[in-house]
């Protein structure tokens, strides 16, 4: 009896090794495939210098947009929320993102040149358009392809048509430097991550397995995901803060602005690392750092106008 007990313990302890381990082979596998198409993917940002991943084509991306636009008009439209085209606001509107659009050829050429790039044609395919919604929130978007919506609780934060330029120039930012094209990219890279570990850690016990998709899934939001949000941040920053200047507007308003942002909600805000926008605090320390290449685009683009 002795025996036989043990030869069935000895015999389950050698299932659980042969089913429980982990399939390196299979992460090894994602690794190098990972490596393969992330860094063999990798472009040059012409508005940064820095290196870029896109998941979607320019055409794409303005269809993408477009459906999407669509989508939010519709809903504004269903809820009464959608201002009239001839509204004061939505001249108002309007008029700034005429004239932030007529600057991002010579922008995107300058910010090209400056990091020794080609110039970017793919704003070449936006379908620029704007709209005003109804709305308590404090905010505004540019989708990719260049379709634009201002909500009106933004109106009493910018308090000037300079600093809603700085906003519109930075959410515009956001379509010209193709950041949902990259977040595209990102979320197929960790879809695959995500899908190569469950298959690898198949064979585990089940709350084993749990645990360890949940720790690859937090280190991937706060080592990968979340980084990848504040960069895209601060290159809108600065890119939007260009545009700005370049048509005229006054670059200096960007601190009082997101001053006046940060305090919003009370201040509260998860910390730095657990957010996809960076700390108000640096947020405003690059955007001080900027102001003198800011101040250089306005001088260049408005006919010797002084910033009071």
């Amino acid at each position: 009896m002795n025996i036989s007990l043990g030869r069935a313990r000895g015999s389950s302890a050698g299932g659980r090794r042969r089913g429980g381990g982990i399939r390196w082979w299979i992460l090894l596998l994602f690794a190098g495939y990972a490596a393969w198409q992330w860094f063999g993917s990798a472009e040059t940002d012409p508005y940064t210098g820095e290196t870029a991943h896109y998941g979607a084509s320019a055409e794409e991306e303005v269809q993408l947009g477009a459906q999407a636009y669509q989508q939010v008009l519709g809903d504004a439209q269903a809820q009464g929320a959608l201002m009239p085209a001839d509204s004061e606001v939505s001249r108002q509107i309007s008029t700034i993102a005429q004239r932030l659009v007529a600057r991002v050829p010579q922008v995107t050429s300058d910010l090209a040149a400056m990091h020794q790039q080609q110039t970017p044609t793919a704003y070449q395919q936006f379908q620029w358009d704007v709209s005003v919604i109804q709305s308590d929130q404090a905010n505004a978007f540019c989708l990719p392809g260049g379709k634009m919506a201002v909500y009106t609780g933004l109106l009493p934060i910018a308090q000037s048509e300079d600093a809603m330029a700085v906003v519109m120039g930075h959410e515009i930012a956001h379509a010209l430097l193709r950041h949902g094209s990259q977040r595209m990219a990102q979320q197929k890279l960790v879809q695959m991550g995500q899908m190569a570990a469950g298959m690898a850690l198949g064979g585990m016990d089940p709350g084993q397995q749990q645990a360890v998709m949940a720790a690859l899934g937090a280190g991937a939001q706060y080592g990968f995901i979340l980084p990848y949000g504040r960069d895209h941040e601060t290159q809108a920053d600065q890119v939007g803060l260009m545009l700005a200047a370049a048509a005229c507007y006054d670059p200096r308003t960007a601190i009082p602005l997101w001053e006046r942002m940060s305090q919003l909600g009370g201040g509260e805000r998860p910390p730095e690392f657990a957010s996809t926008h960076p700390d108000p605090a640096n947020r405003i320390q690059t955007l001080q750092s900027l102001m003198p290449q800011a101040v250089g685009f306005h001088e260049k683009y408005c006919g010797g106008q002084s910033l009071q």
